[in-house]
């Protein structure tokens, strides 16, 4: 599928970063996913994919390189640092655009373990074209396996989402950002965990117009165990074990 051609904004080259460790389980489909989307955008001008293989001892780089064929590179790191491997990765990004001005570059970022929609970066390139300079989607779980039978009920319940299209989080599975506003906050910090918030929180309090959209949705996966400790996956469980947690206590108290 093909979507319309903004007319408000000239074209955008966009550079995707994906952070991985040992990934080669989702990597290949979060690629071609990634893909899928830039074909069906008529917004870019270009695009450049990097996957940052942070400490993999699988064959996350292999099966990686063969994904991205000529449309990106794999940069392969010891970082142990989701934050690091992110900067890593814009910084791989903007040497190969080291010639554009990085207002007309758009940092589209996500994890390996997540498939994104077609519409991702015409949804998000749709927002930036009204001037928005950074976007926060949200995820949906691939699979609530080994949550319990209440797992979904759980996570939708507790997962806040506004009426009027805006929500709280902050993924970094699902967050877009120009060029010059990623620089001028000083881009992603080299953090382990909580480096999406710490970037959020940087470009809104520079001023940078950000929109929370619904509308921007990923689906991640509902593992209980990540690769980064503190990450998605802890929260996940966390939340749904506190909420089985007031349910038992509710069910004790009938």
């Amino acid at each position: 599928m093909r979507f319309p051609i903004l007319l408000s904004r000239a074209r955008w080259s966009v550079g995707v970063v994906i952070p991985a460790r040992d990934e080669e389980q989702h990597i290949e489909r979060c690629i071609e996913s990634v893909i899928a989307a830039i074909e069906a955008c008529k917004e870019l001008q270009s695009s450049f994919i990097v996957v940052v293989a942070d400490g993999c001892v699988d064959r996350t780089s292999e099966l990686a390189r063969r994904a991205l064929g000529s449309r990106g590179v794999v940069v392969e790191c010891a970082a142990n640092s989701p934050g690091k491997a992110r900067r890593m990765g814009v910084e791989a990004v903007l040497a190969h655009y080291s010639e554009l001005p990085s207002s007309s570059l758009w940092l589209a970022n996500t994890d390996a373990d997540t498939s994104v929609p077609s519409d991702w970066l015409y949804k998000q390139l749709s927002l930036a074209a009204d001037g928005t300079s950074a976007i926060a989607g949200i995820v949906a779980v691939d699979s609530f396996a080994g949550h319990g039978p209440n797992g979904a009920r759980r996570f939708e319940r507790d997962y806040i989402l506004h009426a009027d299209g805006t929500h709280p989080h902050v993924h970094g599975a699902n967050m877009g950002i120009r060029g010059d506003v990623y620089l001028d906050v000083g881009g992603w910090s080299d953090l382990s965990v909580g480096e999406d918030h710490c970037l959020w929180q940087r470009v809104k309090r520079r001023g940078w117009p950000v929109i929370s959209s619904t509308a921007s949705v990923v689906t991640t996966s509902g593992r209980l165990v990540g690769r980064a400790t503190g990450g998605f996956a802890d929260t996940l469980r966390a939340k749904l074990e506190s909420v089985a947690d007031v349910e038992v206590q509710a069910g004790s108290a009938l």
